[in-house]
C-alpha cells in the first residue's frame, strides 16, 4: 500500500510525536511504498522566523532519520521543494465548502479563544488534502486530533471527482491509520503532550533534562503505602509505553496492592525514556556533523516525490480544463 504523513517543523519533536507518528512511519516503511514530508508550509501559521523555521525542517528531517526512518525504504521530503502542492491546493479550494472550514477544530478553537485567525489557519485542511491526494495514498498514519482533518480530505476529494471526475474519478480516497493504544499521549499536566501546553518531553533533550521533566510531571496526593488505580494514572499511561514488560508488571502489581509511590515511578520513567533513545541520540550525532550527508537525502527525496507528484496534478488539471 501507498503510506503519506507529515510533521510539522514548528520546534522539536517531543515523544507525543514519536509515539503518535514516527514510530508508525518506521514500521508502515517496511512492505509498502511510504512517503513522509517535514509540512513547513503548515508551519508558517506559527512560525514567522525564516532562520527559525530553516532551523527546524533541518532538525525534523534529522530526528526522523536518527529514529530509524530509512531513505532507502522510504520517500522523506520537505513539503515545499514539492510546488506541486500548492497549485493543487488551490484547483481542491475551488470545489471545497466554507461551511466545511468553518467547523474545522483547530480554526474553531482560534476563534472562541478571541485570538486572530489568518486565513492560513482557515484553509489549512484544504492544503493537507493536497498532501495527501497528490501522492495517492491509501493509508494516513495521523493523530486522533487529525482524524477531522483526514475526514475533510475524503469530502474534497470525493467532491472534486464528482465535479470533475465522471465516472473513473480523478483521486483515490485515502483511510486513516490510528493506534488506539497511543492516540493521546498523557503530557507533564496529565493533559495531551503538546508544544502548545508547554507540557512535553524532547526526544533528543540531554538525559539530565529529560529526568528533570520527568519529576514535574504531575500527580495526586495518594500516599505511597495506598493502592492507586493505573488505569486512570496519567503517569502510568505514559511509564507503560517506554517500560519494558518485567518492569510494566511490577509497576502495575505495586500500584494495585499499595507499595509504590510517584517518585519512584518517575524515577523509571526518566531511566526507560533515556535508554529508548539512547542509540537515535548517537546517531543524530553523527547527521548533525554531515549536513551535506541530509542535504542529499532531501534532494533525493524532493525528485522522487515530485515525480509522483506531477503525475497526479496533470491528471487533476485536465479534469477540470486547466492548461
Amino acid at each position: 500500500m501507498r503510506i503519506l504523513s507529515g510533521i510539522q517543523p514548528s520546534g522539536a519533536l517531543h515523544i507525543g510525536n514519536y509515539l503518535g507518528a514516527i514510530q508508525q512511519y518506521i514500521a508502515l516503511q517496511d512492505g509498502n511504498e511510504a512517503f513522509y514530508f517535514v509540512a513547513d508550509y503548515h508551519a508558517l501559521t506559527s512560525v514567522r522566523d525564516a532562520g527559525l523555521l530553516r532551523k527546524y525542517v533541518f532538525d525534523v528531517l534529522v530526528d526522523m532519520l536518527s529514529l530509524g526512518l530509512d531513505p532507502e525504504k522510504a520517500v522523506l521530503f520537505v513539503q515545499s521543494d514539492v510546488p506541486e502542492t500548492v497549485e493543487l491546493a488551490w484547483l481542491l479550494s475551488t470545489v471545497t465548502p466554507m461551511g466545511w472550514l468553518e467547523k474545522c477544530v483547530s480554526y474553531k478553537d482560534k476563534v472562541q479563544q478571541g485570538l486572530p485567525a489568518e486565513h492560513g489557519l482557515f484553509a489549512y485542511p484544504v492544503l493537507q488534502a493536497a498532501d495527501i491526494l497528490l501522492y495517492d495514498a491509501d493509508l494516513v498514519p495521523v493523530g486522533q486530533d487529525q482524524k477531522q482533518h483526514l475526514e475533510i480530505t475524503r469530502d474534497v476529494a470525493e467532491r472534486f471527482n464528482n465535479v470533475y471526475g465522471g465516472k473513473k474519478g480523478v483521486f483515490r480516497l485515502p483511510k486513516p491509520y490510528i493506534l488506539d493504544n497511543v492516540a493521546v499521549i498523557p503530557g507533564l499536566d496529565g493533559r495531551k503532550m503538546s508544544k502548545s501546553y508547554n507540557n512535553t518531553i524532547e526526544i533528543f533533550d540531554e538525559p539530565a533534562v529529560i529526568r528533570k521533566k520527568v519529576k514535574r510531571f504531575v500527580t495526586d496526593s495518594t500516599p505511597v503505602e495506598a493502592p492507586k488505580n493505573p488505569d486512570t494514572c496519567p503517569l502510568f499511561g505514559l511509564f507503560k509505553l517506554f517500560a519494558k514488560p518485567d518492569d510494566l508488571a511490577e509497576v502495575e502489581r505495586r500500584y494495585r496492592e499499595g507499595g509504590i509511590g510517584y517518585g519512584e515511578v518517575k524515577t523509571r520513567l526518566g531511566e526507560a525514556l533515556v535508554e529508548r533513545f539512547a542509540e537515535p541520540r548517537e546517531r543524530r550525532a553523527e547527521w548533525v556533523a554531515h549536513p551535506d550527508r541530509v542535504a542529499k537525502v532531501r534532494a533525493a527525496g524532493a525528485e522522487k516525490a515530485r515525480a509522483t507528484a506531477r503525475t497526479i496534478l496533470e491528471k487533476a488539471r485536465a479534469a477540470c480544463g486547466v492548461g
